[in-house]
């Protein structure tokens, strides 16, 4: 039985709507929430290995701004794609296609998450996408091998290699291994909060094997390895808001204040007692940085919601 999702009352004020597109091959699926006709629209690109669900915590906070969020290809309910490799610049390709199909290439903001930062920032830095604004959660500002957890990276390495090697249903088993999805969510999670843990564990055995093939999800992780946002900092010419966290396994402090100053125009707000989910553990605050930072929109009531 699925967990019932602390921010299900807020998300429920918000107008959604689902639909699908073809872009580069993939049958890319998208959420729209808020008010079609808002002034602001912000375009989302999820993590490695997530899918719409994770960023819903930061959406049901917004009001006043309409928000796009589609499966990345491979993932959730989107199809790999086919035009493209599952590689940096493919994703970044996408993004640009899919922005392109929507009309919103030029006036869309856009806003990418973990391995979405990386995806986004390429893309804005590569001139695929013109965008007013860029806003990065939780930002790869170091490649992970030189993160602080190298060790468990490096594990992680052999561990999506393995799963490539072995026959196709004992790769597919090993990645979506209760067990392994249950560490990874441990060693994430930083919040006390026992409902919210319970919330987030759920999250993570629900969606992180909600992939389309053993393939696009290895390439992916060695996409996810292969870089980071550093490495197009200097070219990335608009105002740009970097959320990180204090207790990040992937990216340090010291890493995030290195990206905000080889970047052109970026503020930088570092959340304490928080590690790489904080679009589940501290997702109000970030959508108040979000919010003052972009100068539209507003906070969702929470009392309101927890009434009704």
């Amino acid at each position: 039985m699925s967990v019932e999702s602390p921010f299900a009352a807020l998300l429920d004020e918000l107008p959604t709507r689902h639909e699908v597109v073809r872009v580069l091959g993939s049958d890319t699926h998208y959420w729209v929430y808020g008010p079609e006709d808002a002034a602001t629209t912000i375009v989302i690109a999820h993590g490695y290995r997530g899918e719409h669900h994770g960023l819903e915590p930061v959406v049901a906070h917004l009001r006043g701004v309409k928000i796009v969020s589609p499966d990345l290809p491979g993932f959730g309910e989107s199809s790999a794609m086919t035009g493209a490799k599952h590689d940096i610049a493919g994703y970044a390709a996408w993004y640009a296609a899919f922005l392109d199909s929507l009309g919103l290439n030029g006036t869309a903001v856009v806003l990418g998450h973990s391995f979405g930062s990386m995806v986004t920032s390429y893309a804005v830095a590569n001139r695929l996408v013109s965008t007013p604004k860029l806003i990065l959660v939780n930002p790869i500002a170091a490649s992970a091998l030189d993160g602080p957890s190298k060790i468990r990276t490096q594990g992680t390495v052999v561990y999506y290699r393995l799963a490539m090697a072995l026959p196709e249903r004992a790769g597919h088993w090993l990645l979506d291994n209760w067990l392994v999805i249950r560490f990874m969510s441990l060693s994430l999670a930083k919040t006390k909060d026992k409902a919210l843990r319970r919330f987030i564990h759920d999250q993570h055995h629900t969606y992180f094997g909600r992939f389309s093939d053993r393939t696009t999800v290895v390439e992916g992780f060695e996409a996810s390895i292969s870089t980071d946002v550093t490495s197009v900092a200097a070219d990335i010419p608009v105002p740009t808001l970097l959320i990180g966290a204090e207790l990040d396994l992937i990216t340090t402090v010291a890493q995030l204040e290195t990206l905000r100053d080889e970047m052109a125009d970026a503020t930088l707000h570092v959340i304490p007692d928080v590690g790489h989910l904080i679009h589940y553990e501290k997702s109000r605050e970030a959508a108040e940085m979000i919010v003052d930072f972009l100068g539209a929109g507003s906070l969702a009531d929470e009392r309101r919601a927890a009434s009704s």
